[in-house]
């Protein structure tokens, strides 16, 4: 099995990440409470409470999201 077997498809889109990778990673913020709706039928999200502690401990600048 070569190394590139392991990869997940991943590209950028419109300047954010699409693919498997950001349908992933959408799934688990979205599980994890970092991200919700304010309606189930809405097709934006917002960002928690919890989401932005734990976006910023990770160094994420939330204030480069344009709004």
């Amino acid at each position: 099995m070569k190394n590139n077997d392991k990869l997940k498809p991943a590209k950028l889109c419109y300047e954010h990440i699409g693919g498997k990778l950001g349908q992933l990673l959408l799934e688990a913020l979205i599980e994890k409470g970092w991200l919700a709706k304010t309606d189930s039928s809405d097709k934006n999200l917002y960002i928690t409470a919890l989401g932005e502690s734990q976006l910023t401990a990770f160094g994420i600048d939330l204030s480069q999201i344009k709004s």
